[in-house]
């Protein structure tokens, strides 16, 4: 059977630049590698994908192939797996690209930042307004007091990991449809350390780390609101080969108040008015966070209506100005009355349905109409 055309099997023009041509490869080789399709053809159609490559990817033999074709461009190729370089890229490339290899390892041994912890903290509803200091105790990972944070006995050091020889990887033969491939991977041993403990601490047991409860000093700000945090830096777990301690996070939960309810930095409250105090009007003494106000009701006040107290709420957490707080006032109908009372009221019910003005009078004005 005769060759394909070169251009045409990697589906790219005859003008088609290096780059095209090698991410044309790149993608087909992926989709046809034996290893990972499952068309019937794939180690055919593979095989043809880098025959074409290895052509159309090195100037002199794409030159030969464009004025001589197949004949021209196969002077001394070989269409087989054993070379060594596979179209301008080599081993770990084809193997990050089928396998999902390659890339720089972590070094184990590098200085890392310790872990985040969090803590919640519950407040009282005024501890969450005026703010305060206060002692916490976290369980916490500390370097080892015995080894030092070394996990070997005392009199005792960690010795040269003999698997790898001290380098942290090993080397692991793999045969492929590319021939043998040697792929470097973490020494199981030592963990990629380099390093092995061969009598390891009887207190920490080889970790080099004690559980500990560490005490803390935690200063919440005012304003805080339920759910918002704070972050204490380098108060998190330590960190590993002498890298920087990770941070705390107290989250806070503020707990409900009888009278007040917060919404951002205002706060919310409900007066209960007696009928004669919304009526004839009133002077009353409402309670806010920072002490009692007074509070003048004007006379004819109905249910619902809405007081402002400036300045009277939560301080912002964040430092930009006060809250105020709000007083919405509530008329109690009473439900035990005397006989005195209900004649004073009968009076003024009989007054207020006789007005000419008044809503009573309005709405029977509109059921005869």
């Amino acid at each position: 059977m005769s060759k394909r055309d070169y251009y045409e099997v990697l589906g790219v023009s005859k003008s088609a630049s290096k780059d095209e041509i090698k991410k044309a490869y790149r993608r087909l080789a992926k989709k046809y590698h034996p290893d990972v399709s499952t068309e019937a053809d794939a180690t055919e159609k593979f095989k043809e994908v880098q025959e074409a490559y290895d052509v159309l990817s090195d100037d002199t033999k794409r030159t030969q192939y464009d004025q001589f074709g197949h004949a021209g461009a196969n002077q001394g190729f070989d269409g087989g797996f054993g070379g060594g370089d596979f179209g301008g890229f080599g081993f770990e490339d084809i193997f990050s690209t089928f396998f999902g290899g390659g890339g720089r390892r972590r070094d184990p041994n590098a200085p890392r930042q310790g872990a985040d912890l969090q803590y919640s903290m519950a407040l009282e509803f005024e501890e969450a307004i005026f703010g305060k200091e206060t002692d916490i105790e976290i369980p916490t990972e500390e370097e080892c007091d015995t080894c030092q944070g070394s996990g070997a006995k005392t009199g005792t050091s960690k010795e040269t990991c003999s698997h790898c020889k001290g380098s942290g990887q090993v080397n692991v033969e793999q045969n492929t449809p590319f021939g043998r491939i040697v792929n470097r991977r973490t020494c199981q041993h030592c963990s990629g350390t380099g390093q092995f403990i061969k009598e390891k601490c009887n207190t920490c047991h080889g970790s080099g780390k004690v559980r500990k409860r560490k005490k803390i000093h935690v200063k919440i700000p005012a304003g805080i609101d339920d759910g918002q945090q704070i972050r204490v830096s380098g108060k998190g777990e330590p960190g590993v080969n002498g890298g920087p301690a990770g941070d705390l996070y107290v989250v806070f939960h503020v707990k409900a108040h009888e009278f007040f309810e917060r919404q951002g930095d205002d706060i919310i409250c409900e007066m209960p008015l007696t009928f004669a105090q919304a009526a004839l009007g009133d002077e009353v003494e409402v309670p806010t966070v920072h002490g009692k106000v007074k509070l003048k009701i004007p006379a004819g006040t109905q249910t619902g209506t809405e007081f402002r107290l400036k300045g009277k709420g939560a301080p912002n957490v964040r430092g930009y100005g006060q809250g105020d707080q709000y007083v919405i006032v509530r008329v109690v109908t009473p439900t035990k009355l005397s006989t005195r009372q209900k004649e004073v009221l009968k009076e003024l019910a009989e007054d207020e349905l006789h007005k000419e003005d008044g809503l009573f009078a309005k709405l029977k004005r509109a059921f005869k109409g």
